[in-house]
């Protein structure tokens, strides 16, 4: 078996110069994650509170931790002490909470706005309007301990491999919609750096479209341990 570290470095080659790799460990072993920090990997990805939690208390503690799933309100002041990004943020609720128990941490906290242009309804965000609409109507700025980095979002579904109008160019042209709208919001938020879309089967074709951050988690670790 090739080792977390080995991967990564092959993950790694293929990204160009300013695109950082979140190693998506969730379900994974904390021996694994060392083994990948001991190469000198230091972002990982976690989608459960009480594993993310877990393993923070158990490894080397300049690890920039990023929880990546769907984050429920009532399990963000277990996270809020150390937690480095939050990249899923989809309501204005789950906003409001972060802010409060960042000020209870003495902390701000940095976050991405999840946008919802996936065919699929299961998956969570802000319609593109609906964030246009948060933004534009200065709301945001009432929650001072919360840092808005940048976007998140994740393609349909679909093989790659699809004849158009599924597959490649599906998630290219979804790809493409969340960076115009990165465009569009960062010409008004100095703070709108990070465009976080991208994983295991999609990710060349995100970096192809503006992503600068990836999340991989199989293609390193393998499949997951459930």
């Amino acid at each position: 078996m090739i080792s977390p570290s080995k991967r990564i470095n092959e993950i790694k080659q293929t990204l160009p110069d300013g695109v950082r790799l979140v190693a998506v460990s969730k379900y994974h072993p904390a021996s694994m994650i060392q083994e990948a920090y001991d190469g000198g990997q230091r972002i990982f990805g976690e989608s459960h509170v009480q594993e993310l939690v877990a393993k923070y208390e158990v490894l080397p503690k300049d690890i920039e931790w990023h929880f990546i799933g769907h984050l429920q309100t009532n399990k963000v002041k277990y996270i809020a002490p150390f937690v480095s990004l939050i990249h899923a943020v989809d309501s204005e609720h789950l906003i409001k909470e972060i802010d409060k128990q960042a000020k209870r941490c003495g902390r701000t906290i940095p976050i991405l706005l999840e946008v919802h242009v996936a065919k699929e309804e299961t998956k969570y965000g802000f319609t593109p309007d609906e964030l246009l609409a948060f933004m534009e109507s200065g709301a945001w700025q009432q929650y001072t301990n919360v840092s808005f980095n940048g976007l998140m979002c994740m393609a349909t579904n679909t093989d790659p491999l699809l004849p158009p109008p599924f597959g490649e160019s599906l998630i290219a042209s979804e790809f493409e919609q969340v960076r115009e709208l990165f465009s569009t919001l960062s010409s008004k938020l100095p703070s709108f750096s990070i465009k976080s879309w991208g994983m295991s089967n999609d990710y060349p074709i995100a970096v192809a479209h503006g992503s600068n951050m990836v999340r991989i988690g199989s293609l390193i670790f393998g499949e997951r341990v459930y």
